[in-house]
């Protein structure tokens, strides 16, 4: 064929290129990052053209794996790995009747159904006392791990780890101070172990503040937390120890009890050897 032979007509579409006036699909995707309303363009709408599988492939699994790694990371930098398989009623490793699942599970219970109706949780915190070895963190963690499992965000802390992390230049993976803050603040679910640990005087003034506002933040959010501690809540003639208020002080027990129930976990100390060791 002549150089100077006019060559046939082709399509467009069959070169490649786009009809005047149609949508490729980058400029859909950039509209629809803007927000434009897709249906007056002649675009089918997400929420039509989608499975709810798909959708759950895109959305609910990410979001259900990150909810994972951050309660697994939170776990892990308590050094407190042995305690993600434990769950509640059922499981490769169950807490015993000692360790109060049935409580801790029909608290869950009534978070989630809070959640699904948008309201505040009737009892916003969970108390979990007792002696030393006893369980109350492998009961927690045993909470948490469901409540992850059910959807909820769910983060561990212990109470003296906050504090520190609270410090300028104290926090792990590389956050700042007002980030640890907000990331325990912010979570539907904390687990706040060995409240007033490491703490056998009255708490200094760092302490107190920032215990206080921990807590306050998360009551007036509706969120819901729950503690366990070694300590008794207050100071009495047959138990002369310091109690909670005698640390932290009347006014913040008062405000973490308004609403709150008790698991209290009894039995011996599971850490003690079973024959005394010869010193």
């Amino acid at each position: 064929m002549s150089l100077a032979m006019d060559a046939p007509a082709v399509p467009a579409p069959n070169r490649g290129l786009n009809r005047a006036g149609s949508l490729t699909d980058h400029m859909v995707a950039v509209l629809r990052r803007g927000g434009a309303d897709m249906g007056q363009l002649g675009v089918p709408d997400r929420r039509t053209d989608r499975s709810e599988d798909d959708v759950w492939d895109k959305i609910a699994v990410p979001k259900a794996r990150a909810r994972r790694l951050a309660w697994e990371r939170s776990i892990e930098d308590a050094a407190h790995n042995e305690y993600l398989p434990f769950r509640l009623l059922t499981g490769p490793v169950r807490l015993d009747a000692n360790q109060k699942p049935k409580t801790l599970q029909n608290w869950l219970d009534s978070l989630m159904e809070a959640q699904e109706s948008g309201a505040r949780p009737e009892t916003l915190n969970m108390i979990i006392p007792g002696n030393i070895g006893t369980g109350k963190t492998a009961a927690a963690c045993a909470l948490g791990n469901e409540a992850v499992l059910a959807g909820l965000d769910t983060l561990f802390v212990k109470h003296a780890t906050y504090l520190t992390w609270r410090r300028p230049d104290s926090a792990p993976h590389n956050m700042k101070a007002w980030e640890v803050r907000k990331k325990f603040v912010t979570c539907k679910l904390l687990i706040l172990d060995e409240l007033c640990g490491e703490m056998d005087t009255t708490a200094t003034e760092f302490a107190r503040r920032e215990t206080t506002d921990l807590i306050d933040a998360r009551i007036s959010a509706g969120r819901p937390t729950a503690y366990t501690t070694n300590l008794r809540s207050r100071r009495t003639k047959e138990h002369p120890g310091l109690g909670v208020v005698d640390i932290l002080g009347e006014r913040l027990l008062s405000r973490l009890e308004a609403s709150a129930h008790l698991a209290k976990i009894t039995g011996t100390d599971r850490r003690k050897p079973t024959k005394p060791l010869d010193w």
